[in-house]
């Protein structure tokens, strides 16, 4: 049976339904009210049987598996040039860590009986969201930026999904998806003590990478993998970009379900990185937004979100694990990008910002030069062509 959502601020229930809504009247997020976790002591990754992917992990999710291409377990590899891991996300079936999310939204999409389902995005998430709901059988419809990139247009297309092209900021390309999402059927939104109540009674189903808990349960096995890799231990830390936040939440939420679970001792430090210009987490922590001159940068667009949903929660993760954040302009990040492709890594240049943020978090000592450190490459290079 699928399981219900809650709200973590006024815990008001919602039953899972196809018109469930996308978030609580009171506007927070919504989460799963169960929040399952295996007992006992893990098998060792050789003994694991990784067949199934990242849901070889499902004892960790509220959602059953009904669409998957078996993606996960991404190669985690060793790169001495930087001091660190890099787990290669952008190995993934649509070139990015977002199959993580896809697999999990459209398998609670299909458990509930969804017929359609919305999302709206830079591009990785749409092009993901867009295959798995092909692999579902169910419509899509992505809304995107009018300059969305050629090659993420042409994901979304040959999946057979409907792309929307909005003008404006990519807050614009959000408004007119939660527009299409809730409709004008007013009269068949429900009530609370808290207000209306935002059902999906539009065009169809949010599968909101930012706003939907089912996404989240997946980037979640992120942790779990990390921690599998490296014999049931985790990292000092953990270098990641933040846009909507959902791979650092992801994060977050996996390793702390596995200290619940108690297969593992300790939280790894969560350092974010932004893009210069767009760093409202930055922002939020009284640290500098833009570049040294005083200018936003514009090649990570993949991570360029002014006002993440999930704002206050990112916050609480940095603090809980005494994290930190830097927001980067365009020089380190293409930089970055240039050295990764020469190494043999080619990723997209929102990927170069979690790389070039260890090298600053680094010189600025907030990072130990010996310390063990984690960073996802997040998406591929092709996308980008």
């Amino acid at each position: 049976m699928a399981s219900n959502l809650t709200c973590p601020r006024c815990d008001a229930v919602y039953e899972a339904s196809p018109t469930e809504p996308w978030r609580c009247a009171c506007e927070h997020p919504l989460e799963f009210t169960e929040r399952p976790h295996p007992n006992g002591d893990p098998l060792p990754l050789h003994s694991l049987d990784t067949s199934e992917g990242l849901w070889t992990f499902f004892e960790f999710l509220p959602i059953e598996q009904h669409v998957t291409f078996y993606e996960g377990f991404t190669p985690i590899v060793d790169a001495p040039d930087w001091g660190a891991q890099f787990k290669l996300e952008y190995v993934f079936p649509t070139g990015s860590f977002k199959d993580r999310g896809a697999t999990t939204t459209l398998s609670r999409a299909v458990e509930i009986g969804v017929e359609k389902v919305i999302e709206d995005s830079s591009g990785n998430a749409g092009a993901s969201i867009a295959t798995y709901a092909a692999h579902a059988g169910l419509e899509a419809d992505i809304f995107v930026p009018a300059d969305v990139k050629q090659s993420k247009l042409m994901t979304i297309q040959r999946a057979d999904a409907r792309p929307v092209r909005i003008d404006g900021t990519r807050a614009d390309v959000a408004a007119a998806c939660h527009e299409a999402v809730e409709g004008e059927a007013d009269d068949e939104h429900g009530s609370t003590a808290n207000g209306t109540v935002p059902k999906q009674t539009g065009e169809g189903w949010y599968a909101s990478h930012a706003w939907n808990p089912a996404f989240l349960a997946g980037t979640m096995t992120f942790a779990f993998e990390v921690a599998a890799q490296q014999g049931w231990s985790v990292p000092d830390a953990v270098v990641l970009p933040i846009g909507q936040g959902t791979l650092f939440l992801g994060a977050y939420r996996g390793f702390s379900l596995l200290n619940e679970a108690g297969i593992v001792d300790g939280m790894p430090r969560l350092l974010g990185a932004q893009a210069a210009g767009y760093a409202p987490i930055v922002e939020a922590l009284g640290g500098e937004t833009t570049d040294e001159d005083g200018n936003g940068t514009t090649i990570a667009d993949g991570i360029q979100i002014s006002d993440p949903a999930r704002k206050d929660e990112i916050l609480a993760a940095i603090e809980e694990t005494n994290g930190d954040v830097i927001a980067l302009g365009g020089d380190p990040i293409e930089t970055a990008l240039d050295r990764l492709h020469r190494n043999g890594f080619y990723v997209e240049p929102s990927c170069a910002v979690a790389p070039a943020a260890l090298e600053q978090f680094r010189e600025d000592e907030v990072l130990a030069a010996d310390a063990d450190v984690v960073v996802p490459l997040t998406g591929s290079g092709l996308k980008t062509l």
